[in-house]
């Protein structure tokens, strides 16, 4: 005989596993194959762990920076309730930094700007409970040719103004990553292929600056 789900008005503490709405970034096929790596990767330590989505994902961090201890744990089409919500896979590697990158996914799914940032803040203060400092980059913009480019773009400047404000506040370290990869409030067209990833000039800017960074926490 099958088993029935017990009437969630009898027993509001016992819920059938098939009523419970399943979280939208775990039906990204990315996310669910890459924590299954995470969970079978030998490193177990890091100084700097890169979180992000597909832009953080798409180059090879050790060879970019040409350093050991900088792990990727970009994963493409992710949003910030995701990073969230694998943050543990940043726990394990004890890094000194975590450079966070994200909030484009979140802005093309028509989250609110003020839902991402609550997220954002919510993840600096895990990472910071966990005793990893926290750099906060700013949500990169897209390109005229990307689809609804103009709308979506404000609503990057509203994050980033949010973002830059509380990091401020608390402290944190802001990687402006706009002012050498973007101008006039679209991404440059010389540093994407495609109007939203970076191609490898991008990728040697956004070094350049991340070098800064790591120099002033003596890494």
């Amino acid at each position: 005989m099958k088993s029935a789900c017990i009437p969630l008005l009898l027993l509001p503490a016992l819920v059938c596993s098939q009523t419970l709405p399943e979280k939208p970034f775990l039906s990204n096929r990315n996310y669910r194959l890459q924590t299954e790596l995470y969970e079978v990767y030998r490193t177990d330590s890091a100084t700097v762990v890169m979180l992000g989505n597909s832009i953080t994902f798409g180059v090879q961090w050790n060879e970019l920076m040409g350093r050991s201890g900088i792990v990727n744990r970009g994963i493409g089409s992710d949003v910030t309730e995701g990073f969230l919500h694998r943050l543990e896979y940043v726990y394990r590697l004890h890094p000194a930094l975590c450079c966070i990158m994200g909030g484009i996914n979140d802005i093309y799914n028509d989250i609110p700007v003020d839902s991402i940032f609550s997220t954002y803040a919510l993840i600096t203060r895990e990472l910071r409970g966990h005793d990893i400092t926290p750099v906060i980059q700013s949500t990169l913009y897209v390109s005229p040719r990307w689809k609804r480019a103009a709308e979506k773009n404000r609503d990057v400047i509203a994050l980033n103004r949010l973002l830059e404000t509380y990091a401020r506040e608390e402290g944190i370290d802001y990687l402006d990553l706009n002012d050498v990869l973007s101008a006039d409030g679209v991404l440059k067209d010389e540093v994407t292929y495609d109007g939203v990833h970076l191609n490898a000039l991008g990728y040697r800017l956004w070094r350049d600056r991340l070098e800064t960074m790591l120099k002033k926490h003596s890494l």
